[in-house]
């Protein structure tokens, strides 16, 4: 049996925030976190609000990421640019940076022996027509968590997880996986279980 952990919940809000909230809920203490909503606000966007919020979020067992975001957009209309003025802006400096930037700080502050979880997404393995953001981003994700866990210090975990699109938000992004098979959500979020209460670090859980 797992012991009780204090664990800050990014992305509380979110589709899958909520669906991570009830799977750890029942066993941890949750703190929510979210750019408009939570008990702590957070933008992973901007590393000056992340080291607030994890100031403001006292001592931590676990940081569980569910936030990121990232344009969708035909490569035949992205341009050279500026990562400023890119269409890949957003995934770069939100999605990917931002959890690079909370996981550097989560680092600093988590109890011995805690643990740090990242989302990516399918993408990384499957493409998608105007979804090479994306791609990129869930896949230097993934490429991240693997490097940084051995480096960790103090017993520190990392991993991710990796689920394809969720039958809850289908209705939303349905147009974009034609032939997929969606999953609940809630079998993502017992992934992030297995992340926070389990043994191993570097990995990413592919959710499919």
């Amino acid at each position: 049996m797992a012991e009780r952990l204090r664990i800050l919940l990014v992305g509380a809000s979110g589709v899958l925030g909520r669906a991570v909230a009830a799977e750890l809920a029942l066993r941890h203490e949750i703190v929510t976190a979210g750019s408009k909503s939570g008990e702590i606000r957070i933008d992973i966007a901007d590393p000056s609000s992340i080291e607030a919020g994890l100031t403001a979020a006292g001592a931590l067992d676990a940081v569980v990421c569910a936030a990121g975001a990232v344009n969708f957009a035909p490569l035949a209309t992205i341009r050279p640019a500026r990562i400023d003025q890119s269409s890949y802006g957003l995934g770069l400096t939100d999605k990917l940076m931002g959890q690079v930037n909370l996981t550097l700080a989560a680092r600093d502050r988590l109890r011995a022996g805690g643990s740090i979880t990242l989302i990516a997404g399918v993408l990384s393995q499957t493409p998608i027509a105007a979804g090479s953001s994306a791609s990129m981003v869930n896949a230097a994700i993934e490429a991240f968590v693997m490097a940084a866990a051995i480096e960790m210090p103090l017993g520190l975990r990392i991993n991710a997880v990796s689920p394809t699109v969720f039958e809850e938000s289908m209705a939303d992004y349905g147009p974009f996986f034609r032939g997929f098979d969606p999953v609940p959500v809630a079998r993502a979020a017992r992934a992030f279980s297995r992340s926070v209460e389990g043994l191993e670090t570097g990995k990413t859980y592919r959710v499919t």
